[in-house]
């Protein structure tokens, strides 16, 4: 939001913000809100998450979506076995402006280990197709700048597994954050979550 002493401001522009005030802005809402408003029906029959403030509402899953979802969570589920639980577009805990819901989290422990939403993960993904986009920009940022550590795009339009690690500062935008690895494994390749190295899985049993 500009302030009065903008650079980009004119005189007169700033003027008028120091008599009527800085006029309207975008409303913002917190965690507690988005969720008093889920209790009061807001959202009955519609998926939504809260990114950044902004409560965003999601496409419909589509059957190859739900499939390749299906296939994700039986693929890492044998991988990371008892003692972890694979969180199914459930709310990761971000902080007081983003709740975001991604389609699978790996997250040590039992289901009764926690009262509240988890604030971490061990491993996120996402299934894109329509939301392909808004994965590498959106929640790049906003899972690089919660530190998660492996997060994983299955792109269902290119056919691809794409991971991310290495999250911190973007160099070259102030104020975002970005994986400084990104490694793009075709089809016919593996892949091993960072926190188990040793496992291996194989891309195509990824998609559908």
């Amino acid at each position: 939001m500009a302030t009065t002493h903008d650079p980009r401001m004119t005189e007169n522009e700033r003027r008028a913000r120091a008599i009527y005030g800085p006029g309207p802005r975008r409303l913002r809402w917190t965690a507690e809100e988005y969720y008093r408003l889920a209790e009061l029906g807001f959202f009955r029959n519609r998926r939504v998450e809260l990114i950044e403030g902004d409560i965003i509402q999601m496409s419909a899953v589509k059957p190859h979506h739900s499939i390749a979802l299906d296939l994700a969570d039986e693929a890492i589920q044998a991988v990371f076995g008892p003692g972890y639980r694979m969180r199914i577009q459930q709310p990761i805990d971000l902080g007081r402006r983003s709740q975001p819901e991604p389609d699978l989290a790996v997250v040590a422990g039992r289901a009764r280990d926690f009262t509240d939403h988890p604030t971490t993960a061990l491993l996120v993904v996402e299934v894109s197709d329509s939301s392909l986009r808004r994965d590498r920009t959106v929640k790049v940022h906003l899972y690089a700048q919660a530190g998660l550590a492996d997060y994983w795009i299955i792109n269902l339009v290119e056919r691809q597994l794409e991971i991310h690690r290495n999250p911190g500062p973007d160099p070259d935008r102030a104020g975002r954050f970005r994986y400084a690895e990104v490694n793009i494994v075709p089809a016919d390749g593996q892949a091993s979550p960072l926190a188990k190295p040793d496992a291996v899985i194989a891309v195509a049993d990824l998609l559908p």
